[in-house]
């Protein structure tokens, strides 16, 4: 369940990021937005993994 809620979060900031760059805002704020989605993806990869 937790895993689709960071999916969740990763597609907002990815969304987020993508009309930040549309705004016309600094590159490296929409840069920290998809760092911080690329991040919410591998967390919600990792939550899946079977663990021992």
């Amino acid at each position: 369940m937790l895993s689709l809620v960071l999916m969740g979060v990763a597609g907002l900031l990815m969304g987020g990021a993508f009309s930040l760059r549309g705004q016309e805002f600094p590159r490296w704020v929409w840069i920290a937005f998809l760092a911080l989605a690329g991040l919410a993806l591998l967390a919600a990869y990792l939550f899946t993994l079977p663990g021992d």
